[in-house]
């Protein structure tokens, strides 16, 4: 297989859905040999806050002498960026090959009348088997949606699971209130082995001190209240947690803290030397989660795409730009909670861009979500497409403006490819 019809391969596996279950592909990764059972696995769930946590997890393991695999989701700029070592996405080469044993496998499974694999499932296999061939010492393992039945929880034996903050996503799927949603993310704790969390709900925290009480698993909680001479800022962040005085963090966003301290709550379980932690949570990088891609004026993107991370995006705002003029590029999932989320965000901007995500079925019509946030602010115009928005919002923007881009990472993507492209050839983003 070329590496174009692979990703058509995917896409054509992607239009059943959300299918979640694991005897379907705990059955699949048996035919391709269980790679899964030759790794060693951080396992992470939670709502908001995985990617970034995971991030600041594996940057120190790389930094402790660690060949470490990523696997994540969604994609923000280019479809094999889900599955790296290090910060090499997977390889042409072996999405093809790994694709190719993917596809015949699948086909054979249909053939005899089991079904067929979700793309997050073969996309999941793929990674096992890549992360296997690269020889990794430890795979950060990021949950797709809830725990429990999602096809990352195949795996029998991670070092440590890692639950990140617990609030409202993908109801349909997980449940209605904070408790049965966290009953969900409490899937992956297994038997004996310690999972680590950040304060939470308390209705969310007795699920998981229940559960982990009944496995006899270790629970670990990293409260950020318990962060000391914690210092602010968009090049530089810094805090005191436990025995570890003055760590510093080059990823900007006040919920960063957090993350970074549920991050060392997790290094500290794994005993990893105190310099690969400093080293590590200094260099991590995480592009779409409060990211600067352009100055003067401020261009930020930002992930922030259910009430949980609005919440945390108005706390950045009111954190670092009080008395700052603020415009809006917004695009939105229609699934998500997009009043409560125009709600929490639309009176920080002076001016809002609406923009429908492209080549997304769950995407909001732009003059629908204009409708929307139009009730907690006029100034809002709906836009053709994300190039328009970003071409509007630079005109109407003076030099000491910030803008901020937020929602769905898919439209973020293009933002960011196009930030790139113009730094590459040393035009102004």
């Amino acid at each position: 297989m070329t590496e174009s019809e692979s990703l058509e391969y995917l896409e054509e596996l992607g239009k059943t859905g959300i299918v979640p279950g694991l005897d379907r592909i705990r059955e699949f990764l048996r035919r391709l040999g269980n790679p899964q059972d030759q790794l060693r696995f951080v396992h992470f769930a939670g709502t908001n806050g995985k990617g970034s946590t995971l991030s600041y997890v594996g940057s120190a393991l790389e930094c402790a002498g660690l060949q470490v695999g990523y696997y994540t989701s969604p994609a923000v700029v280019h479809p094999r960026e889900i599955i790296r070592v290090g910060k090499r996405k997977i390889t042409k080469d072996a999405i093809c090959r790994g694709m190719e044993r993917i596809r015949e496998c699948n086909e054979a499974m249909k053939a005899e009348g089991s079904g067929s694999v979700s793309r997050f499932e073969a996309e999941t296999a793929l990674a096992f088997l890549y992360f296997l061939e690269a020889g990794c010492d430890m795979v950060m393992l990021e949950c797709g949606m809830g725990g429990e039945q999602d096809a990352t929880n195949v795996i029998t034996a991670p070092q440590v699971s890692v639950i990140t903050s617990i609030s409202y996503d993908h109801m349909k799927f997980l449940g209605n209130t904070l408790g049965e949603i966290a009953a969900q993310k409490a899937g992956i704790m297994r038997p004996g082995i310690p999972t680590v969390t950040c304060a939470q709900d308390p209705e969310a925290m007795a699920v998981l001190r229940q559960r982990a009480e009944s496995l006899g698993a270790p629970l670990v909680v990293a409260d950020v209240s318990e962060a000391k001479n914690v210092k602010y800022g968009l090049q530089k962040q810094r805090f005191s947690y436990g025995f570890y005085k003055n760590l510093e963090i080059s990823v900007p966003g006040a919920v960063q803290i957090t993350n970074a301290v549920l991050a060392v709550a997790v290094l500290a379980t794994l005993q990893i030397p105190e310099n690969a932690i400093r080293k590590g949570l200094l260099q991590m990088t995480w592009p779409g989660r409060f990211t600067v891609i352009g100055k003067k004026p401020l261009f930020i993107v930002d992930g922030a795409h259910n009430e949980d991370a609005a919440l945390q995006l108005a706390k950045s705002l009111d954190l670092y730009f009080t008395n700052k003029r603020i415009l809006f590029i917004m695009g939105i999932l229609k699934d998500k909670e997009v009043r409560r989320i125009a709600e929490i965000t639309a009176p920080y901007a002076d001016q809002i861009f609406t923009v429908k995500t492209p080549d997304n079925p769950r995407a909001m019509d732009a003059l629908e979500l204009a409708r929307v946030v139009a009730e907690f602010n006029p100034r809002v115009t709906a836009t053709d497409s994300v190039e328009e928005a970003a071409e509007l919002v630079k005109l109407m923007a003076a030099p000491e403006d910030v803008i901020v881009a937020f929602g769905s990472l898919s439209f973020l993507g293009i933002l960011m490819k196009d930030a790139e492209k113009k730094k590459a050839t040393g035009k102004k983003v």
